[in-house]
C-alpha cells in the first residue's frame, strides 16, 4: 500500500462540499468549517512530508506521486493564506467603518 493512498481532499473541495457540520437554523458553522479546513491542510503538508522522507530513505514510493502530494500540500496552503488574507482586509475594511 503506498504511503499516500490517504491523501486527503483539497482545501477547496472540502470547504465548498461535503459533510460541514450545521447550526440548527442549517447554516454551516463556519468556525468548525475552518478549523476543519485548517486540520486537512496540516494533514496534507504532514502527509507530503511522509512521501519526501521515504523517497529519501529508499522507501518503495513513486516519484510522481511525492511530486504530486508536495503540490498539492503547496496550493492548499497558498490557498489558506489566500483566505486569511481576503479575511483580514474585510476586516480591516469593517474596522474602519466610521458609525
Amino acid at each position: 500500500m503506498s504511503p499516500l493512498s490517504s491523501v486527503t481532499p483539497s482545501l477547496a473541495t472540502s470547504a465548498l462540499g461535503g459533510s460541514a457540520p450545521t447550526r440548527a437554523g442549517g447554516g454551516a458553522n463556519f468556525k468548525e468549517l475552518l478549523l476543519r479546513s485548517i486540520d486537512d491542510v496540516n494533514s496534507m503538508q504532514q502527509q507530503a512530508d511522509r512521501a519526501v522522507e521515504t523517497l529519501m530513505t529508499g522507501g518503495e514510493v513513486d516519484p510522481a506521486e511525492v511530486l504530486t502530494a508536495v503540490q498539492k500540500a503547496d496550493m492548499a496552503f497558498r490557498m489558506m493564506m489566500q483566505m486569511r488574507n481576503k479575511m483580514l482586509a474585510v476586516y480591516q475594511e469593517v474596522k474602519d467603518i466610521r458609525i
